[in-house]
């Protein structure tokens, strides 16, 4: 390990980042270790989680408030590219990583680190997003990672932490690995493991059981501008708050629950249990709004790019050249989603019941009716269908031949 003097260690409180303190200083020798936090709109009170790391051995701990950016730099950019990774998972830990490791390497330019740290293991992703988007932003500066060096197992990396006054976060009775934030929770760990087993209740957090949803369903209406939400119900709202309230409603109906298993980055599945309401609900509407007011080969191209796009994300590289040029193509493929959307919410569904746009509907009613005002010229279909399948009636002969 290549000695380093001051270091900015990405600190969130659990045991791993707390025992990377003491023990950057005591096996690794460094000298001045700098906590710091980010505030992603987790709700939890990230006072005590200052003083926790200032507790450990930190020098100095920071806590930053960056639920404005989390939410018009990554999470805004995810729904108009109706980012799903594999198709399931939204993103919602995935989009939070190149956003503490910008943030990260700020801080240790401000403070005059000449190294950064996190306690992510091996075996995980954020290990490859924290690394690589830092290699992207400061490739000179140097990347700790002593959870993943330190081989030690996660009952010695515990009691190595009380050595130094750091109590043990996980008890039995709550085995499991938890990340939040804004946009969702994510669980992992203990019987989860098992894929066989069923996720007990005691998990979910932000959506409520399809027992204790409402028997009662609710329209709500999504309202989007150049593809971003700004409005719910004809409530305009800020994006920080417009996220707040799309959580709030899918989650007090059931929706937004996801049980997978997932490809790491690693190579190795895992079992992933997220809780996403307002993304969820939010990437569903864009998509029917996208449906109404894009070409059909537009369509059909983006949702072949929104897949490379979410792996991207997923893999780590959202400072890399690929990303940069899909995010051309998928801000002009936004300029016409304006409109409005509504959903029923109901027992852990969310039905799109209705779209419109005034603006830039490719829906033409009168070429798509049956109705005695159909102008479609239904005789033009003759010569359309014979070119059409030309191709096929050629290779069909030659082969009778």
């Amino acid at each position: 390990m290549e000695s380093a003097k001051k270091v900015v260690l990405a600190y969130s409180g659990g045991v791993d980042t707390s025992v990377c303190i003491p023990y950057l200083k005591e096996e690794w020798g460094v000298d001045e270790v700098i906590a710091f936090a980010a505030d992603l709109g987790q709700g939890d009170e990230l006072e005590p989680i200052r003083k926790k790391a200032i507790e450990a051995g930190a020098n100095d701990s920071l806590v930053d408030d960056l639920i404005q950016p989390f939410v018009n730099d990554f999470a805004f950019p995810a729904i108009r590219v109706n980012a799903l990774y594999e198709g399931r998972y939204p993103l919602s830990t995935a989009l939070a990583r190149p956003l503490i490791a910008r943030r990260l390497v700020e801080v240790a330019r401000e403070v005059g680190a000449d190294a950064v740290a996190h306690g992510c293991t091996g075996k995980g992703n954020d290990q490859v997003r924290f690394d690589v988007a830092i290699a992207a932003l400061a490739p000179d500066l140097k990347v700790l990672t002593p959870a993943r060096e330190w081989g030690m197992s996660r009952e010695e990396t515990i009691a190595y932490g009380e050595r130094f006054g750091i109590p043990a976060p996980v008890s039995k009775k709550s085995p499991y690995s938890i990340d939040l934030n804004l946009l969702g929770r994510s669980i992992e760990a203990g019987l989860l493991e098992d894929p066989m087993v069923a996720p007990p209740e005691e998990v979910f957090a932000c959506t409520a059981s399809i027992a204790e949803a409402p028997d009662e369903a609710q329209d709500i209406e999504i309202r989007f501008e150049c593809g971003n939400p700004v409005a719910i119900n004809g409530d305009r709202l800020d994006p920080v708050m417009l996220i707040k309230q799309a959580n709030l409603l899918a989650g007090r109906h059931g929706f937004g629950r996801i049980d997978m298993i997932e490809n790491r980055v690693v190579g190795i599945k895992s079992r992933e249990i997220y809780e996403t309401p307002g993304l969820l609900l939010l990437i569903r509407a864009h998509q029917e709004l996208e449906s109404l007011t894009l070409s059909a080969e537009v369509l059909r191209t983006k949702l072949l790019l929104e897949q490379k796009w979410s792996e991207l994300v997923y893999q780590g590289l959202w400072f890399s050249p690929l990303k940069d040029a899909l995010d051309g193509f998928m801000d002009r493929t936004q300029i016409d989603v304006n409109g409005v959307v509504r959903i029923r919410l109901h027992k852990g569904n969310a039905t799109i019941i209705g779209r419109g746009s005034s603006q830039n509907s490719l829906y033409i009613s009168d070429m798509a009716t049956y109705g005695k005002d159909d102008n479609f010229d239904h005789m033009a279909a003759k010569g359309f269908i014979y070119v059409w399948g030309l191709p096929s009636r050629l290779w069909s002969a030659a082969r009778r031949r």
